[in-house]
């Protein structure tokens, strides 16, 4: 415990260990299987999980197609990913093992690219530094159903000792092979890009990429004309120094913020520790909140580029897709947080874009997962294509759905509550709240209810141990009591 407590301290961590998976209790939740590092996530569990990840794609028949293995810029990822690598190569599953760390969308691109059955990739994607991750994208390439993840979880609890090979062995016998995955990932982001367009703009762009693993890649695609993009936090850190944690919200990104504000740019984007999340920060240095960024893309694609399709959101993404989606005559499906739920009804309905609080944004003609980059690509494209700031972006898109103020509030608590909360959370007896009436309510995910021009939702996080608080409102002053009176009610 010591020890455990040292390591986290080292690393500014502060939270809970409640909802913690135990050494025996591999468990997936929104986006993988997360833990801290040396604790539950060690060597040890990780080829558990890739073994009965082997053990899983074998009883599925379909291991001969090969598993992609990737990782992030995060403590020990690569060595996470070499021991997840020697579990297949020894179970006879064919892998392909990323020379470099790269971007969560770009490992799973390649799971298209090369027909593979699946990927593996050791990420915590938004997380803080302790912690590492294990994410699973079967062969379509996003993220994992229930359904999958919990036949996966019982391969896992089934699976006997971790067979392993060493790598150099492995790859004498041709069942690891090393690859690039950047090659196909930028083909395909080429094909629905503009580049050029973006290039000639003549856009002064910072993006923030959090030490993480998507340093690089927007300079890198866009640079070269009269456009021009500078990198703050490139290099990779697995510290994370100056943040909470590597997620683009507005605390995260003082210093972005800050370097916009001073002026001479055009707009500021950030990418999470993995590179699926965006965070926008418009030429005036405010923070675009993620249920904006959504809408904005939105009706870039409706509006702008006159294209059509399903829009798939999670519940406490914005109502202003639902007005988009009446306005443009689209349907709007509202799912459960996470790509587990959202991707595959994206895939189902072949939607347009689907999105999540977030900052994650998934668009069609790519995967159906999270690209942050993709997603930054599509407001500097859109900002090229109408000559316009990101403030006078937001105008239009008021103009058209009107006022929208959004907060998100995140709540540790003893895990001995956790069942009280729930029991509150969950009750239907709530009439008002913060002096409003109760219009409606609905349980797609932990708790939404419905006021005259606002929502809230409170859920339990599916990776970390905290309840969430979401609302969105017309006036910002209705958000925060909204907020005050919902931790108030459920006690945390």
């Amino acid at each position: 415990p010591d020890v455990r407590a040292n390591w986290a301290e080292y690393l500014g961590y502060s939270g809970t260990r409640a909802g913690v998976n135990m050494a025996n209790e591999i468990r997936f939740g929104t986006d993988g299987w997360r833990a801290l590092i040396a604790d539950e996530f060690t060597f040890e569990n990780v080829a558990r999980c890739a073994q009965g990840l082997a053990d899983f794609l074998k009883g599925r028949g379909t291991a001969a197609q090969g598993l992609v293995v990737g990782y992030d810029t995060r403590f020990l990822s690569r060595n996470f990913a070499e021991t997840v690598a020697g579990v297949g190569a020894a179970n006879g599953v064919k892998v392909y093992l990323c020379r470099k760390a790269a971007p969560t969308p770009a490992i799973s691109f390649n799971v298209l690219h090369l027909r593979a059955a699946a990927a593996a990739i050791i990420t915590a994607s938004h997380n803080a530094a302790v912690w590492n991750g294990f994410k699973f994208k079967p062969e379509y390439a996003g993220s994992a159903t229930q359904e999958i993840t919990d036949q996966l979880e019982a391969a896992i609890r089934a699976a006997g000792e971790p067979r392993s090979v060493p790598l150099d062995r492995a790859r004498d016998e041709g069942l690891v092979v090393d690859i690039d995955p950047d090659p196909p990932y930028l083909q395909r982001i080429g094909e629905l890009i503009d580049l050029r367009a973006i290039r000639e703009a003549g856009l002064t762009v910072l993006v923030d990429a959090m030490f993480g693993a998507g340093g690089g890649y927007i300079p890198g695609l866009v640079s070269g004309g009269a456009t021009t993009v500078e990198e703050m936090h490139g290099q990779p850190n697995p510290a994370f120094p100056g943040m909470e944690q590597p997620e683009p919200i507005a605390h995260n990104l003082a210093s972005l913020i800050e370097r916009v504000k001073a002026g001479g740019l055009s707009v500021g984007l950030a990418l999470d520790g993995d590179a699926d999340r965006v965070g926008l920060v418009d030429e005036r240095g405010r923070f675009v909140t993620t249920l904006e960024v959504f809408s904005l893309l939105a009706l870039y694609l409706l509006e702008a580029k006159g294209q059509r399709g399903p829009l798939v959101k999670s519940v406490t993404s914005s109502m202003m897709i639902n007005k988009l989606g009446s306005k443009f005559n689209v349907d709007v499906h509202e799912m459960g947080v996470g790509f587990k739920n959202i991707g595959p009804k994206m895939s189902q309905v072949d939607a347009l874009m689907a999105g999540e609080e977030s900052g994650g944004f998934a668009f069609r003609g790519h995967i159906p997962e999270r690209d942050g980059i993709l997603s930054g690509l599509y407001l500097l494209e859109y900002m090229a294509r109408t000559g316009k700031t990101p403030s006078q972006l937001l105008d239009g898109l008021f103009g058209q759905v009107g006022p929208h103020y959004f907060n998100r509030r995140d709540v540790s608590f003893n895990p001995q509550d956790r069942e009280r909360i729930e029991q509150r959370l969950l009750s239907g007896e709530l009439k008002e709240l913060a002096g409003l009436p109760v219009r409606g309510s609905d349980l797609i995910d932990g708790r939404r209810l419905i006021f005259e021009d606002a929502w809230l939702a409170s859920r339990f996080s599916g990776t970390e141990p905290l309840l969430r608080i979401y609302v969105e409102a017309d006036r910002p002053e209705k958000v925060q009591n909204l907020l005050d009176a919902a931790v108030e009610y459920l006690g945390v």
